[in-house]
This record gives C-alpha cells, structure tokens and sequence, in this order.
C-alpha cells in the first residue's frame, strides 16, 4: 500500500493566508511563507498553496509565492490559482512549484489538462474539483470561480473525464463540508475513489485525527488536505501522524528533526 500523505492547505488572499467556511466568511490566518516554513518542520507531506480569488478577479498566478516558498521547502508543493494557460505552468514549475492545481480553467477549457501533461508530466498536473450536493439530493454538482459558479457537471463524469484527459491527481473539494470540521463527504470520497485509477486527495471538513482516518480509509483516499486543524494548531500534524500510525496506516513518521 501506498504512504497515505497529510497535506496542509494554504488558501491564500492578497498575499495572506485566509480560511472560511463554505468559501465565505474569511478570516487572516498569517504569511504563508511563514506558515510554509513551520509546516515544513512539523512534518507535513506536501503544501498545497491556492489563491483562492485569482480566477474569479482575473489576477496573475502567484508566481512570486512559489519563488519565496521554493527557497524555504524541502517537500513537494502544489500551487493553483488563475492558470489558464500552458504559460502559466511553465511560470509556476519553473519558479519552483512541483505541481500545478488548476479547477475553472479546466472544466472551460477541458484540452488544457492534456497540454501540461504532455508538456509537464501527468505528475505535475492536478486537477481540482470543487463539488455540491445537487437539491435532488441525486449526486454532485461541479462548481468554478471559487464555487461561486455552477456548470452543470456531474461530479463522478468530470473525475473520470479529467483522469482521461491526463491529470495526475484529483483534489476533491466539498463545499458543503468545506470549514464545517464536521468530517469529510466519506459517501463523495468513495464515489470518485471508485472511478478513478489516479491518486485522490480529500478536501472539506477536517475536525479531528478520526475524520482524517475515515477519508483515508472509508473514503478511500490517498491523501486528506486540511486547514483549520492545523492551523490553529488544533490537532498538531504530528500527533495526527501518530494517530493514523497507530492505526495501522502507511503514514511517513515525523523524525525529531523534521
């Protein structure tokens, strides 16, 4: 079995690190530089770094974050945040980041997903997805622009289309869990998890080292992405590793230097 990985979440805003609930209501939660760098001697797997308003303001990529951020990190991070373009990939890879996260830019312009793949690897290119329950209460709805814009799609048809087209990974974000710390959309989780053969990263309702095991378990996901736990330093990175260790999970340990 595959290391199941702790991924911190890093929404930035005008340069600052904010965290809400259901997309609204955002509160500072500090530099993300600074932030970076705490994270990276907590033991944290990877960084995932997204600006949150790029897309819905028409902004430029945060490209000068991934240049700070590179020169501080010594894992893997992710960053995301008004891509549109194969330019945009190569201003971001090459300042640094070792993977790009792009969600409305792919569902408008689906051909974008098999450009960076080819360019960049599979690898590097993550497609995220922000997802709601339909009223219906009949599956998921795709939304863009920060969820402030619904498409149409199904949840489950854009996951395997999006595989298809060459991404390399699926951050899988529920907005209607996203902030609440009440768990993660296990029932979500396990329907994408199940149509797909690349690695899922679970986002939306982390409160708890339980609810992080039941998306890596139950949910079957391959890595959970949280903010507010850690944070706020709610349930430290290194205890949650040891919880899931002890558990049973395939989770790489915090050594005392990390």
């Amino acid at each position: 079995m595959l290391t199941k990985r702790l991924i911190p979440c890093l929404d930035v805003k005008d340069g600052r690190v904010v965290k809400g609930e259901k997309f609204v209501d955002l509160k500072d939660q500090g530099d993300p530089v600074e932030m970076a760098k705490d994270y990276n001697k907590s033991g944290a797997d990877e960084l995932v770094f997204l600006d949150i308003t790029a897309t819905k303001e028409n902004r430029e990529t945060i490209k000068n974050l991934a240049i700070e951020v590179s020169e501080t990190l010594f894992i893997p991070f992710t960053v995301g945040g008004g891509i549109k373009s194969i330019a945009d990939f190569k201003d971001l890879i090459q300042a640094g980041a070792d993977k790009v996260a792009i969600n409305s830019a792919a569902v408008r312009d689906p051909d974008l997903i098999t450009r960076a793949a080819k360019e960049f690897g599979s690898q590097a290119v993550v497609v995220a997805i922000d997802a709601r329950k339909r009223e219906s209460g009949d599956g998921w709805e795709v939304l863009i622009s920060g969820g402030s814009e619904e498409t149409g799609l199904d949840l489950i048809e854009w996951a395997k289309e999006a595989e298809k087209l060459g991404a390399g990974e699926i951050l899988l974000t529920s907005i209607d869990a996203d902030g609440t710390k009440a768990g993660y959309d296990l029932e979500q989780l396990k329907a994408v998890s199940d149509v797909i053969g690349i690695p899922l990263i679970a986002s939306g309702g982390a409160g708890s080292p339980e609810d992080l095991y039941d998306a890596l378990t139950d949910g079957e996901a391959d890595a959970v992405l949280a903010a507010s736990i850690w944070h706020q330093d709610i349930y430290p990175i290194r205890d949650c590793k040891k919880y899931l260790l002890d558990k049973g999970l395939p989770i790489r340990p915090v050594w005392e230097d990390d």
